[in-house]
C-alpha cells in the first residue's frame, strides 16, 4: 500500500469517527422523568374533633428521597427530592431505569420500572405507605 493511499484511508476513518461521534451525541440526547410523590398511611386515623376517620397524609417530601436505579436495581444512578407540592422532574440519559424510594423498615413502596427516550418526557408517579400506625 502506498504512503498516500494510507493517508487517505486514515483521513476517511478520522472523518467517519468524527461524524459518528456527532450523530451518536444527537441520538443520545437526554430525556426527562417527571411525576408526583404521594405519601399516605393505609391506617385510618380519627380526626382531632373525633368525627370522621381519614387517611393520614405526610407532607415533608424531603424525608422521602426518590432513588433512580439501573433497571436491575443494582446501581444507584441519582436521587431526587419532590418539591413542596410532591412533584419532581429531572433529566436522564436514554435507558431503562427503576424508580424506588430510600426506605426505612416501616416504609412500603413498589419500585416502578420506566424507560427514558431522547427528547421525551416519561411520567412515573410514586406512592409511599408510611406504615405509621
Amino acid at each position: 500500500m502506498s504512503l498516500s493511499f494510507k493517508h487517505v484511508v486514515i483521513a476517511v476513518c478520522s472523518l467517519i469517527a468524527l461524524f459518528s461521534d456527532a450523530f451518536s451525541s444527537d441520538a443520545e440526547s437526554s430525556g426527562f422523568l417527571e411525576g408526583h410523590l404521594k405519601i399516605f398511611s393505609l391506617k385510618e386515623v380519627e380526626l382531632a374533633d373525633g368525627n370522621l376517620p381519614t387517611k393520614l397524609v405526610a407532607g415533608d417530601y424531603a424525608e422521602y428521597p426518590l432513588i433512580i436505579r439501573s433497571r436491575d436495581g443494582q446501581k444507584e444512578v441519582t436521587r431526587v427530592i419532590a418539591d413542596k407540592d410532591g412533584n419532581y422532574r429531572l433529566t436522564l440519559p436514554p435507558g431503562e431505569y427503576m424508580l424506588d424510594v430510600q426506605r426505612p423498615s416501616h416504609l412500603r413502596a413498589k419500585p416502578q420500572p420506566f424507560a427514558v427516550v431522547s427528547n421525551q418526557t416519561v411520567r412515573v408517579d410514586m406512592d409511599i405507605d408510611t406504615g405509621i400506625r
